[in-house]
């Protein structure tokens, strides 16, 4: 247990966890690296004197530093013991902390009282489609059933490379994306704002180190260069991506908005909630077997407000329904020399599960706008509108405790006038 104050059955940063992020307040505006346990914002750069271990000892400037690109390149033995350290100040019997007022009113923050940056500086992101789940719905929505995936899905985990300077921070208002669109195929495409908008339920991992080019990962080592994960919205403009994504895939209909939530929960916060890999058949080519579990038990949610309604969720799913891991999915990554660096986001592609009301988009929940989402009170919903708030969750839960990643929210505005 913990001296500092949280419920533990419904707290999603109990002691058990202690994710990473970076903050400021408003009397400290510098933004700098903190842990948060229940509401309570802890201050790494003041804390930096306390972490004397061989790992962190003659490092702990990366504390004070805005990202934390700098922590996380120290490598896994720092991310343990930084996470070691800190779950030991916060226990009931470590005096360190608890007993230091003058350090706690300088270190202890009401997360009421800081404002959330984006956690790295993300020089690089790519997003992954696998799901099986979700693929084959999609496949079936816009191609043959009878042969929804494509012949290379079974064999690699598909994915292509995103926009990293639209990574925004959770909270951040989207402004609905203009583009060409062309909703009758008889007619020339026209330009405009973006008419069917949809959210993307999907998790990011953060790379912690990474490889030099010409030097690919092999899947034996690749855990050792995942720091942790993070919800992800990968806000999407349906229309807008139907007319451009032939033949190179997804452009302005992916690059004007990925929500990430501010916390970080490393994947040793996660270990004890790994669950048997999805199984693969065909089995993949020997660069990417592993045989040790690196699947999740990670509930997800997805509600909206929409602006003329209350709120509803619309959709509950799992993380453990993907059907590559990140492992396979970084090694692949870099299995040409590509190299991956410190900070580079991957997202896992929208993650569906094997009920209606566990499909990861809009486009799926109302099956292509054929079954429109009663939000209640007469309010219905095909995609979203101005004005729609979209509110994701995920927790793991443990015995009489959870480990999770707080919210991951975004607001739809109007498009721009040009």
């Amino acid at each position: 247990m913990s001296w500092i104050p949280y419920d533990a059955a419904t707290s999603d940063f109990p002691i058990q966890n202690i994710p990473f992020g970076v903050f400021s307040t408003a009397a400290e505006p510098t933004p700098r690296c903190a842990t948060r346990i229940g509401d309570t914002v802890v201050d790494l750069s003041k804390l930096a004197d306390l972490f004397t271990g061989p790992a962190l000892s003659g490092s702990t400037s990366v504390f004070s530093q805005p990202t934390l690109n700098g922590f996380m390149a120290l490598g896994k033995p720092a991310w343990k013991e930084a996470r070691r350290v800190l779950q030991a100040l916060f226990s009931g019997e470590n005096p360190a902390l608890k007993e230091n007022e003058e350090l706690k009113k300088a270190a202890l923050f009401s997360v009421s009282d800081v404002s959330m940056h984006l956690f790295a500086d993300i020089g690089d992101y790519t997003d992954f489609y696998s799901s099986k789940i979700h693929a084959t719905n999609i496949g079936t929505m816009f191609r043959d059933p009878k042969n929804a995936l494509l012949p290379n899905w079974l064999h690699i985990p598909v994915g292509y490379h995103g926009r990293a300077s639209s990574v925004v921070i959770s909270g951040t208002d989207v402004h609905r994306p203009c583009g060409q669109q062309r909703p009758d195929p008889e007619k020339p495409p026209v330009f405009g704002p973006c008419k069917l908008l949809d959210f993307e339920v999907e998790m990011g991992f953060v790379v912690g180190t990474g490889n030099e080019l010409g030097s690919p990962m092999t899947i034996d080592k690749a855990g050792d260069n995942i720091f942790g994960m993070c919800l992800l919205n990968d806000w999407s403009a349906r229309d807008i991506q139907k007319w451009e994504y032939v033949p190179l895939g997804p452009f302005l209909a992916k690059n004007f908005a990925s929500t990430v939530s501010p916390w970080v929960v490393t994947m040793e916060a996660l270990e004890s909630f790994t669950v048997p890999n999805h199984p693969q058949d065909p089995a993949p080519l020997p660069y990417l077997k592993h045989d040790d579990a690196y699947n999740f038990d990670i509930n997800l949610g997805c509600t909206i407000v929409p602006h003329d309604g209350s709120a509803k969720q619309v959709c509950a799913t799992n993380f453990k329904h993907m059907y590559w891991t990140m492992k396979q999915q970084l090694v692949h990554h870099t299995i040409s020399g590509c190299n991956v660096r410190t900070g580079d986001l991957m997202g896992s592609g929208t993650i569906s599960g094997p009920t209606e009301d566990s499909y990861g988009s809009l486009l799926e929940l109302c099956w292509k706008g054929t079954k429109p989402i009663d939000m209640g009170n007469g309010v219905v919903r095909k995609f979203l509108q101005d004005g729609d708030e979209v509110i994701m969750t995920g927790h793991c839960q443990g015995d009489g405790f959870r480990v999770g990643f707080g919210q991951c929210t975004g607001k739809i505005l109007p498009a721009k006038q040009l």
